[in-house]
Formats: structure tokens, C-alpha cells, sequence
């Protein structure tokens, strides 16, 4: 039995927290990533988008970057956005919540007019993003100690 949840634009000051405590949960208390490096300037910029249980329980965030913000992740790529922080919680892992969140950030990179839509995938999560279109290029590369390959999926 699957669990019922939504996906939405976090919307205000409440959905943005539920955000970053999945991250919490997800990149510093399982990952090991140093906190003061898990939260940065782009939080402030970006589109997050949030996935929760039908009780109000968030299950999963990540966020898209635009512009400026995206730039040095994209190449410099003005029509290019940086798909980051995907973070699903361990109860809904496999529920498609991952699936739900990627779908929601490039819908909203093409409701802002992007091409495509990149990404930094931790090495062990290639297939995941490969099976939703997207194709690794460059070299392997280490982020929070974490080997790492850019990936990228035109829209």
C-alpha cells in the first residue's frame, strides 16, 4: 500500500522549514554533510519544492536554481536550471516521492521558460536520474566529500 502525498511550491516561511528539515534528516544525519555547509546564500533564491504525507508530514524536498544562481553549476547557461538538494526521507523511499519531486522542479524550470535542467547526482544515484532522462557528462567530481557526476535533461 502506497502512502498518499502531495507535491507543492513551498509556499511560505512553514513549508521552507519542513524543507530543511528533511534535508536535516536526510544530508547531515544520514550523509554526515556538515551542517554549515548543507545551507547556503541560494536557499534565499531558489524554488523549493516540497512533498507531504495526506497528515501533514513532509517526505521530501529539493530545489531549482535560476540565473545567476545557477550559473556556476550550468556552465553559465542563462536557459539552464540546477536541479539540487533532492532529499527523500527514509519512510518514503520508494513510494515515488524522488520521481514526484524531480517531475515538479522541471515543470517548474519550463513554467520559467528554461530548455533544461541540470543536476549534481551523488555517484550511486546515476540510475535514478538516468531512468528519468537525464545523461551524466564531465568527470567525476567530489561535493561534501561525496563523489558526485553532473548530469543534465533537456525539457
Amino acid at each position: 500500500m502506497s502512502t498518499p502525498y502531495t507535491v507543492r511550491i513551498a509556499a511560505d516561511p512553514a513549508d521552507r522549514e519542513a524543507c530543511f528539515a528533511v534535508r536535516k534528516e536526510v544530508f547531515v544525519v544520514e550523509q554526515g554533510v556538515a551542517e554549515d555547509i548543507e545551507y547556503d546564500a541560494y536557499d534565499a533564491v531558489a524554488v523549493h519544492v516540497l512533498a507531504v504525507r495526506g497528515d501533514g508530514v513532509p517526505l521530501g524536498t529539493g530545489r531549482l536554481l535560476l540565473g545567476e544562481a545557477a550559473a556556476a553549476k550550468t556552465g553559465g547557461d542563462a536557459s539552464v536550471g540546477s536541479l539540487g538538494r533532492l532529499a527523500v526521507s527514509r519512510e518514503a523511499r520508494g513510494l515515488g516521492v524522488g520521481v514526484a519531486l524531480v517531475r515538479a522542479i522541471e515543470d517548474a524550470a519550463g513554467a520559467r521558460g528554461l530548455a533544461a535542467v541540470d543536476l549534481h547526482a551523488q555517484t550511486h544515484a546515476l540510475g535514478f536520474y538516468e531512468r528519468l532522462g537525464y545523461v551524466a557528462y564531465g568527470p567525476e567530481f567530489p561535493d561534501a566529500g561525496i563523489p558526485h557526476r553532473a548530469m543534465r535533461r533537456s525539457l
